[in-house]
């Protein structure tokens, strides 16, 4: 058995959590201290701030102009949920699903809308469904990047332009590090604690021409939620858009999430983030080249995430055990990284396959990612003895 010291270079950041993500590299409280803490989000300095996130999300992410942006409660749970309850139910809907939250959404649609006129395009973890075989006459609902295998869609070259139904896209680990087809999407929905490493609790919706058409002529069989209310007397509320949020927001997360769109802007906008994520990417797919030990879950090359990066460990000794044993045996691999204090909240997702999930996005320094990886080695050989000598 290979013997491998303990590497002597250490992660500076080790915070490789998927979300809420880690915050810009030299971040502080600091940072914050023009937030408009104790003052009504209705207020002149309220607004202003809110209608300057919006602009600047609009200004990084590359935004059409005449698409909508607001700022809604419960995260990117709350944006997607708010699409699906306003806009579904006017025609049949195609729900693809190849992971845990693309699953979770196929719940809300069957289960909770109870819509009946529905087909499931649903694949394993580390794979894609047959994107041929979705209609876009229909509405489609889909994630671009799947936080929690590790899948994401190489492009929207799937999608038709001259679709009848809605596009509705959960993009909240996409968004900020990968390029997004606006003219393919409907609705795009994130939320900022993902690749810009903001706080909880807020999500991001924006709205089409087309999606807006659909919110001002059709009316949904169910009751809508306040919170999920983006229309008035058949009128887009426009408000929504401008930063009059329909709750109290946190004035401190918007000056957090302020901060970390100026520091995008500093680096270069959507093209630098989108450069650092693949930097990060870059060197986790080496370090798997060239160890046979731990392999990517996404199985496709192209579909494989530059953000949240799910790795399996393929060792012919680990892969011949047990699922459960399979399971124990990464979850002890991360608990050494864990208290070694080179790597925090790197598992597998709870109902992904046993293995890690490294977050590379735009806030990740890829000299953290690059000290961290010698690690994983020193944490896999050490597992193994372990393991050995119990049995």
């Amino acid at each position: 058995m290979t013997d491998i010291s303990k590497p002597a270079v250490r992660p500076a950041n080790p915070r490789f959590s998927s979300g809420p993500c880690t915050k810009r590299p030299g971040w502080s409280l600091e940072a914050l201290n023009d937030a408009a803490l104790g003052r009504s989000h209705r207020a002149k300095i309220g607004k202003s701030k809110l209608a300057e996130a919006i602009d600047l999300t609009r200004e990084i992410l590359q935004v059409p102009a005449d698409y909508r942006i607001g700022i809604v409660p419960a995260s990117d749970t709350g944006a997607v949920e708010m699409a699906l309850w306003s806009l579904l139910g006017e025609r049949g809907v195609d729900m693809l699903a190849w992971e845990s939250f693309g699953s979770g959404w196929v719940t809300d649609v069957v289960k909770q809308l109870k819509l009946t006129d529905v087909r499931k395009f649903e694949a394993a973890y580390g794979d894609l469904p047959d994107l041929a075989q979705v209609d876009f006459d229909r509405d489609v609902v889909f994630t671009w990047n799947g936080t929690t295998s590790g899948v994401r869609v190489p492009n929207a070259d799937f999608i038709p332009a001259d679709r009848a139904g809605l596009t509705i896209c959960d993009a909240t680990s996409a968004a900020f590090a990968q390029e997004l087809d606006y003219a393919k999407l409907d609705v795009v929905t994130f939320s900022w604690q993902k690749v810009l490493g903001g706080e909880g609790g807020h999500g991001v919706i924006i709205l089409s021409p087309r999606a807006v058409e659909r919110l001002e002529s059709y009316s949904p069989a169910w009751p809508l939620p306040k919170i999920f209310r983006m229309t008035k007397g058949g009128k887009l509320i426009e408000g929504i858009f401008k930063g009059e949020t329909i709750n109290t927001p946190s004035m401190l997360c918007v000056e957090d999430y302020l901060d970390a769109l100026f520091w995008a802007k500093s680096l270069g906008g959507l093209k630098a983030l989108i450069g650092r994520a693949n930097d990060n990417f870059v060197a986790i797919d080496k370090y798997v080249a060239d160890n046979d030990w731990i392999d990517f879950l996404a199985k496709v090359p192209e579909t494989r995430s530059n953000t949240s990066v799910c790795l399996v460990i393929s060792d012919e000794r680990v892969a011949a055990m047990p699922a459960e044993e399979q399971a124990a045996f990464a979850k002890s691999l991360v608990s050494k990284l864990d208290k070694e204090g080179v790597a925090y909240d790197i598992g597998a997702y709870r109902d992904a396959p046993a293995g890690l999930r490294i977050w590379t996005g735009a806030t990740v320094e890829r000299t953290d990612v690059e000290a961290l990886l010698p690690w994983l080695g020193w944490a896999f050989e050490q597992t193994l003895r372990e393991t050995r000598a119990a049995a």
